[in-house]
């Protein structure tokens, strides 16, 4: 049961995973003279803010049974989740820069290298927990285990599987610095600059795929 809902739940995980703008931000914070102490801060928040999201979706979708009734709300839940993946896939695209021109980068990325660990943790429990897409792709996957019918045991392990999936680019990337700061720094700042140039594409094709994916899973579950 544990391997099926870790199935159902691996795009989702991998879109968290691969969204570009934590990727952006950890490697920016992994050039600043803080580097040792932000990093391991922001992926710790980063993690938590998943966790948190987790939970809470999980104590919103359980019941005391498995009716029908009760499976069909997770199965709507899936259907709204999927329709708002493709709706902010379009926004996406519509708002995809022109040719030529360098993509948008939020305002708060140019003061990452002022930020002390305490904001650089609040930082990424916002990137994780907060932001609409990684928030939305973090509650289709707990919908999804929730509605798997697992044990207390079986669905922390669920949970924690997700999380580690979802977090392997973040905390990755640190742990390549700690590791070998020297080594790390060319890759990780060529990784940084194609999720800059490519953000909006790979976050168009992430919600498209997982919007599709979910609708079908939310009308099958309800058909």
């Amino acid at each position: 049961m544990v391997i099926q809902a870790i199935g159902s739940f691996l795009p989702a995980a991998v879109g968290v995973a691969i969204s570009p703008i934590p990727i952006i931000a950890v490697v920016l914070m992994l050039g600043t003279p803080r580097a040792r102490s932000d990093g391991p801060a922001f992926a710790a928040g980063w993690m938590l803010g998943m966790v948190a999201v987790s939970v809470v979706v999980l104590l919103l979708t359980s019941t005391a049974d498995t009716s029908s009734s009760a499976s069909d709300s997770v199965n709507w839940v899936k259907v709204g989740l999927g329709i708002l993946f493709l709706v902010l896939a379009k926004k996406q695209w519509s708002s995809r820069p022109a040719e030529g021109e360098e993509p948008e980068m939020p305002g708060w990325m140019q003061k990452v290298d002022e930020l002390p660990p305490g904001k650089a943790f609040t930082l990424g429990a916002a990137l994780s927990g907060l932001n609409p897409k990684n928030l939305a792709l973090t509650a289709a996957a707990a919908a999804t285990i929730s509605q798997a019918g697992l044990g207390t045991s079986d669905t922390l392990i669920a949970v924690a599987v997700f999380v580690l999936i979802a977090s392997i680019t973040v905390v990755g990337a640190v742990v390549f610095y700690l590791v070998a700061e020297d080594k790390a720094k060319a890759p990780l700042a060529s990784i940084k600059e194609f999720m800059a140039e490519h953000n909006t594409v790979i976050m168009m094709v992430i919600l498209i795929v997982l919007g599709a994916k979910l609708l079908g899973d939310g009308f099958g579950g309800l058909g």
